[in-house]
């Protein structure tokens, strides 16, 4: 008799061979008894396709053996000597992030092989099994680690691990079939970052009919979701069967975590030529949202996933085969790359670097070592370079008692001739400015510049993105030629230059955003050459948008032998140690430290005017108004470059970053002398200068005189319709003792406005009107 169920079991004598399949049919006969005997039990039964529970034991105590090693890992792990003395990293670290409340750890790989190779080999090769014991050890440790903890605070945290690795990154065209589900480490750019939503990590559903709960279903991590079941196992005697799909989510029973997924580009620079760059999804969860913002460089160490693919159609089958699936990366570390374009340096400081760009500060010719270091490439320009470094480093914000707002950033605009390194320069200041966005102007608009309102593609809702302005908030943005770009287009950066605010009022979205940025912008003059005797026709921007930019630079292509001799020189060997010269010359500071000191001296200093200081400033902002008065009056013509208040605030401004450079927080009358220097160099010159203004480009009265005298006698000399040689024309002026200059101008002038035309190889000219 079967001792539990009093069912009598027969046993038969047979051969020694037919033992093995008859012992498996006796124990399955036994189960099927003690079934039997239990029916009226009510209990969840399933059939494990896998085989029988042996190996499952086998993988539990293979489990528990890992997990045990991972705990002494973290346990253990210590760097230094004993000499020295060692500190053990993971323990420590677990306890000081647990204890500030942020639940999560980042595991070096390196420190994993270095401790136990074959456990960094499994996690490389079937991460999404060996991670969760990971976090599971982690847990376990910190249990440890933070006793006794406070009341109310008993339950100990789930604790994220985030890996990172020193290994080389592949690139998104390297991920093939056989990386699936494997550790990946991947470098790119986020283009694009969705909300922060919720994911259940552990799901409770409920039948309709029956009112039956399953709590605790646990929900794979990653995009794949959960089926819910299609049947109700539950039978109760008298109820009819539950019809099929009958369950439903409680959401208040569930737990959730937050995720966010992120879209991937390849690296511009690892993109082969003629191809257009592939994009990646990318899964984070918890403590990686919000990590990075689209726009930042990175790189991604992952799993290599896959998920359902294709909307599902109306008739409930999926479009894709069965075997089909998109791939997509679950993230488990980002480290954002500080080097490069973009939004960069955001870390701390050390104490050594602080000490170290304190000492820099204090230099006493700083200002000219930062002016060498931009650019070192660029020969010459040593004004436009001293006021890039103003531009990069910054006046001071003020908020005024009534709510009111000064901006503290400077803008710069170079006007002049083709090939004088202006785009070099602003490629410069992208990358070595703390946020760096670079613009064309033909190629931007207005929308794309300030903000603009777009459908989501996933909720249909109209969502605000912002544009360049916007990015680049905190640091500066560069637009190059400036001058091609559509007047409506260029109207719309007036409020971010000046309120540094962008307002909008689209598509039911109301609001105003924030754009602290400076503008540095190059042009190139109307005739694409700077001319001057065409005097003021050269800018063809309009007063309002010149005066908001505090300093204005003409560059013209002089021709001096001797310059152009060292710049040959110059240019030569540029070229010929381009890859073997990699250190900086002496006295320049190179780029990442360039970098981080103008950052530093931007969070640390907001210098203001000393009395001294305000007192020669109101005084010299007088005389200079009161020149351009004398100079408007003389000319008999207002200049399109004013000198206004804000040509004032500009030299303030110019003024606090000189100061900011030094740290100090007071401008002196030495910062102001050199605002000012700096001032008369561009703008002053620009508007005063005999190449701005003035009928024609001849300041003085007689000149002008001269010029008109000219033309009565060209128009009385011969009528409409008539041709001359102008040959003839020049030689009787040049009897008369007229310069051969003015002649020439007169006749280009009536040319341009249309009275008189060349013919027969410019050598007869014929009027028109």
């Amino acid at each position: 008799f079967c001792r539990e169920s009093k069912v009598p079991v027969f046993l038969f004598c047979v051969p020694y061979c037919c033992l093995s399949w008859l012992s498996d049919l006796y124990i399955f006969y036994y189960k099927v008894l003690l079934k039997m005997s239990g029916f009226d039990d009510p209990g969840i039964y399933y059939s494990d396709s896998f085989g029988g529970d042996q190996p499952a034991d086998e993988g539990q105590l293979k489990k528990t053996q890992i997990k045990k090693r991972l705990k002494e890992f973290l346990r253990q792990y210590r760097v230094g000597t004993d000499r020295t003395g060692f500190t053990f990293k993971y323990r420590d670290e677990l306890k000081r992030h647990y204890n500030l409340g942020e639940y999560w750890i980042e595991v070096e790989m390196e420190d994993l092989a270095s401790f136990d190779e074959d456990m960094a080999d499994c996690l490389y090769k079937q991460p999404s099994e060996h991670l969760p014991l990971l976090e599971e050890a982690a847990q376990e440790v910190a249990d440890e680690v933070t006793r006794p903890r406070p009341a109310g605070e008993e339950t100990v945290q789930n604790i994220q691990v985030m890996l990172r690795s020193d290994a080389n990154p592949s690139s998104i065209r390297n991920l093939k079939s056989d990386q699936m589900s494997r550790l990946v480490k991947i470098p790119g750019i986020i283009i694009a970052a969705t909300a922060v939503r919720a994911k259940a990590t552990k799901i409770a559903i409920q039948c309709r009919s029956c009112r039956n709960t399953i709590n605790n279903i646990a929900v794979r991590p990653g995009l794949e979701g959960y089926a819910l079941p299609r049947k109700c196992n539950i039978e109760q005697a008298g109820r009819p069967k539950c019809p099929v799909d009958p369950y439903f989510i409680l959401p208040d029973k569930c737990k959730c975590v937050d995720f966010q997924t992120l879209k991937l580009q390849e690296s511009p620079d690892a993109v082969p030529h003629g191809e257009l760059p592939r994009h990646m999804q990318l899964y984070c969860d918890r403590y990686l949202c919000d990590k990075v913002v689209p726009g930042n460089r990175v790189t991604v160490m992952g799993i290599y996933s896959i998920k359902k693919a294709g909307k599902t159609s109306a008739k409930g089958r999926d479009r894709v085969g069965v075997g089909i699936r998109t791939s997509y990366i679950r993230v488990v570390g980002i480290q954002v790359d500080t080097e490069g374009t973009g939004r960069s340096f955001a870390g701390t400081v050390s104490p050594q670097e602080e000490e170290e760009f304190r000492r820099l500060a204090a230099m006493p010719n700083i200002y000219e070592t930062v002016a060498k270091s931009i650019a070192p490439s660029i020969y010459g320009s040593t004004d436009i370079k001293k006021a890039i470094s103003c531009l990069l480093f910054g006046g001071s914000r003020k908020r005024l008692p009534d709510g009111l707002t000064r901006r503290g950033d400077v803008n710069l605009l170079m006007l002049g001739d083709p090939g004088t390194a202006k785009s070099q320069l602003l490629k410069f200041v992208e990358r070595c400015s703390p946020i760096g966005v670079y613009t064309s102007g033909k190629g931007s608009s207005a929308a794309g510049l300030t903000a603009s309102v777009m459908r989501d593609p996933v909720s249909r809702n109209f969502v605000m993105e912002g544009g360049a302005m916007v990015l680049a908030d905190g640091g500066v943005v560069c637009i190059d030629e400036f001058d091609k770009m559509r007047e409506d287009d260029r109207v719309a950066i007036h409020e971010a230059m000046e309120q540094q605010t962008i307002s909008i009022a689209k598509a039911g979205i109301t609001t105003t955003l924030n754009s602290r940025c400076s503008v540095l912008a190059a042009a190139n003059s109307v005739f694409g050459r700077w001319d001057d005797t065409k005097g003021e026709e050269n800018i063809d921007f309009m007063p309002t948008i010149l005066s908001r930019f505090d300093m204005i630079f003409i560059v013209k292509d002089e021709h001096n032998e001797q310059r152009d001799m060292i710049l040959a020189k110059h240019v030569m060997n540029v070229h010929l140690s381009a890859l073997t010269q990699t250190e900086a010359v002496e006295g320049e500071i190179d780029l990442n430290k360039l970098k981080k000191f103008i950052a530093f001296c931007r969070t640390k200093c907001g210098p203001r005017l000393s009395a001294e200081a305000a007192e020669k400033l109101k005084n010299r902002y007088i005389l200079m108004r009161s020149g351009a008065r004398e100079h408007e009056r003389e000319s008999d013509r207002r200049s399109s470059i004013p000198i206004t208040v804000r040509q004032l605030e500009a030299i303030v401004r110019i003024a606090e970053s000189l100061s900011k450079m030094k740290l100090q927080p007071f401008a002196t009358e030495a910062d102001v002398d050199e605002a000012l220097r700096l001032f008369q160099v561009s703008t002053l010159d620009a508007a005063l200068s005999g190449s701005l203004t003035g009928a024609e480009g001849f300041t003085t009265q007689e000149d002008q005189e001269m010029l008109s005298r000219i033309e009565k006698q060209l128009k009385r000399r011969f009528a409409i319709g008539s041709q001359v040689s102008e040959h003839s024309i020049v030689q009787d002026f040049l009897k008369q003792k007229y310069p051969e200059h003015a002649i020439y101008r007169v006749l280009a002038l009536m040319m341009r406005r249309g009275e008189i035309q060349h013919r027969m190889q410019r050598k007869v000219i014929y009027r028109i009107k």
